[in-house]
């Protein structure tokens, strides 16, 4: 579902002026997590305690403690004590350790001694994540640079405004291990959290690849001039091939974005008029 946007965020010309920092995306963190929790989001991983039979542990055992620290080889439990000095590293942990420990409850009953709550047996892991993932985004995307949660639970930099369908839309299917599949895993170490330059350029050379094995056909749908220059910008910026006279001091930051989006982009625009001219021919 596309996030609502509200007057200010609209209005504002300064996008960076509704970025959460780190205090605040705690803050907000740990609102949602008390929400999941108190709702029996976390039953079926952390189980739950009982006025007649005490503490029921989940699936990961009675010390949560000791499961989180060979996870995470760092101490971040119990959330409730140490979510305040989680610096960001922490917080990505937490948020991805704790999408695979989520499951929604489906069925179970209300122990009213003493008012004692819900004890749920029957859960649903799938909804449960796609729900986290929902609540969660809608946070860390606002998060410094912006960042996102993927539905296999790895964080994520977020997309450049604007070009977030480029990231999200399915190509028509062409060549699944050539094309397709090749994108996939570019898009996806590009957008890692903290992905080193080399890793980027690398996903850069991948989309170039990609490029390279259609190129026969791109004949079909481009000109020679402009078939010629897509595969100049990667010779010549340090991407494919590695010799003295290419330009390498450029700032990875800005050319990679820019690289990754426009091959991104080209091969989108270019496999959809290859397959129209496929299906025109079939026709």
């Amino acid at each position: 579902m596309k996030r609502r946007q509200y007057y200010s965020a609209r209005t504002k010309t300064d996008p960076s002026a509704n970025r959460l920092d780190l205090p605040i995306m705690r803050e907000l963190f740990y609102a949602m997590y008390r929400d999941f929790v108190e709702k029996g989001y976390f039953q079926q991983s952390f189980g739950y305690v009982c006025v007649d039979s005490g503490y029921v542990p989940g699936a990961i055992g009675k010390n949560i403690g000791a499961f989180f620290l060979r996870k995470l080889r760092k101490d971040l439990w119990p959330v409730d004590d140490s979510w305040e000095t989680y610096g960001e590293e922490d917080l990505f942990d937490a948020i991805e350790l704790l999408f695979d420990l989520v499951s929604a409850p489906v069925d179970g009953f209300y122990h009213g001694y003493s008012d004692c709550g819900w004890h749920y047996e029957s859960f649903d892991r799938q909804s449960g994540q796609n729900k986290y993932c929902d609540e969660i985004n809608d946070i860390i995307q606002d998060y410094a640079d912006g960042y996102e949660l993927s539905s296999d639970g790895e964080i994520l930099l977020g997309a450049h405004q604007g070009l977030e369908d480029l990231l999200v839309t399915h190509l028509p299917e062409l060549n699944t291990e050539n094309v397709e599949t090749r994108i996939e895993r570019a898009i996806l170490k590009f957008r890692r959290y903290r992905s080193s330059v080399d890793e980027r350029r690398e996903a850069v050379r991948s989309l170039a690849d990609v490029l390279e094995y259609l190129r026969p056909r791109l004949r079909e749908v481009l000109l020679s001039k402009d078939e010629s220059d897509l595969f100049n910008i990667a010779n010549n910026f340090g991407i494919r091939h590695h010799n003295p006279n290419q330009k390498t001091a450029y700032d990875p930051d800005v050319w990679l974005n820019w690289m990754f989006y426009f091959y991104l982009a080209t091969i989108h625009a270019v496999v959809q008029l290859i397959k129209k001219n496929d299906d025109k021919a079939a026709s």
